[in-house]
């Protein structure tokens, strides 16, 4: 029978997977001891390293470089995209043939070490480099060390300044009652204040709850904190905004396609440090010209999303050694760059804060300067279950006629059950 996403996903999420997992050891039995000499063939499983240039930065040089270090290994490198990624592990643990290393997402972490799908790691990797402090969080569970951060996707605010000059408006907003009296100002014909619905509503709805003070769930992750008043003034805000026709749901651009800010259609939008690179390529000029601005949510408190990428090592590997060894490697300096440069990401290393590549992109730069102020979403071992239902049952209460109380209430109800069958 052929295992379907949505299946898979259910197993996972109510921990019906242990069959499936009892063939992927724990990195101690089957798997051997990560101890011995690194050699022997393996294979990465990414989400990142798109294209023909991120293929040649991996394979060649980055790669390349491990090679030339561990000569007795040989990887194979197995690419898909962060929309299939979770069921390509969640395939590979119920076949018993997950790859020896795998790059996931934040919030990630939990779910799989809970189900030895992944090793630890020794704790020495945590202090090999001067992380960021909030940056190896993501990568714990129970307090161990599972993953070691290779790029940080950081949400952010971009505004135009000629918008905001042309308004008189003379500083960006310090909390949601100016963010909603600016954007209803920059509101004009043909042109929306605000453009927070063109990022992931999820990831959207997470940084205004985090900017409220609020929380995703306790720090056991046994229990919804979101569904107190703090969550729902967040969704809350969202309909706010687009009562005022200061946002529209509808007019959210696609990942790729030149931005609402680029193109003059919104005078701000949540984003990614990432723009700066599309802007770089698709609209220079307004580089050139100092015409776009970034700042740090806020409200409660400041408060800036931190996604990205992570890297850990399979519990299953048949080459424990090799795998670790490639981990650490993923991690080190002039790998990070080198990713980070590609996706216009945030490398989370303290050591790369002075570099050329991080001074140039001031998207980058703020991230890096508002570290403190992160916040990482996830933190239960139920998360993938549950991060596939916060966007279908938060979107009625933005697009119909369902409260923001009832919808935050709906996804509290089907957290707590998930996470009930943990």
């Amino acid at each position: 029978m052929e295992l379907k996403r949505r299946s898979l996903l259910a197993a996972i999420g109510a921990g019906t997977a242990a069959a499936a997992l009892s063939g992927c050891g724990t990195g101690s039995t089957a798997a051997g001891s990560a101890d011995g000499p690194a050699e022997g063939e393996i294979t990465l499983l990414t989400p990142i390293f798109e294209g023909a240039n991120g293929k040649t930065l991996l394979e060649k040089e980055i790669i390349g470089g491990f090679r030339k270090k561990y000569p007795d290994v040989k990887v194979n490198v197995d690419y898909t995209t962060y929309a299939q990624l979770n069921e390509k592990i969640t395939t590979g643990m119920a076949g018993g043939l997950l790859p020896d290393v795998l790059m996931m997402g934040v919030g990630w972490i939990p779910p799989f070490a809970a189900k030895k799908a992944i090793a630890e790691l020794p704790e020495e990797f945590a202090t090999a480099h001067d992380y960021e402090k909030r940056v190896l969080e993501p990568s714990r569970y129970d307090g161990k060390l599972y993953a070691l951060p290779v790029v940080l996707d950081t949400r952010i605010v971009v505004y135009r300044k000629d918008h905001f000059a042309e308004a008189g408006i003379k500083k960006t907003p310090a909390n949601w009652a100016e963010l909603r009296a600016v954007a209803k100002a920059l509101t004009k014909s043909g042109r929306h204040g605000f453009d927070p619905f063109s990022i992931d509503l999820r990831q959207c709805w997470e940084t205004f709850l985090f900017a409220n003070g609020g929380q995703l769930f306790s720090a056991d992750g046994k229990k919804v904190l979101f569904t107190d008043s703090r969550g729902v003034e967040a969704l809350q805000f969202f309909k706010d905004l687009s009562a005022d026709g200061s946002a529209d749901y509808t007019k959210k651009t696609a990942a790729g396609a030149p931005s609402n800010v680029q193109t003059g259609k919104a005078s701000m939008m949540m984003t990614t440090s990432a723009l700066w690179e599309q802007v770089r390529e698709q609209n220079p000029e307004l580089l050139k010209d100092d015409t776009l601005g970034a700042f740090v949510l806020a409200n409660r408190k400041p408060a800036m999303l931190q996604g990205g990428t992570l890297v850990t090592q399979s519990a299953s590997s048949k080459h424990p050694a090799a795998a670790r060894a490639l981990v650490e490697y993923l991690a080190t300096p002039d790998a990070i760059l080198g990713a980070a440069k590609q996706r216009g990401s945030v490398p989370g290393l303290k050591d790369l804060n002075e570099s050329g590549y991080v001074k140039e992109n001031k998207f980058v730069d703020l991230s890096l300067q508002n570290m403190s102020a992160a916040c990482s979403e996830g933190g239960t071992a139920a998360w993938m279950e549950i991060r596939e239902k916060i966007k279908p049952t938060l979107e009625p209460a933005i697009v119909g006629g369902q409260s923001a109380k009832d919808a935050i209430a709906e996804l509290g109800r089907l957290a707590e059950a998930a996470i009930g069958r943990m």
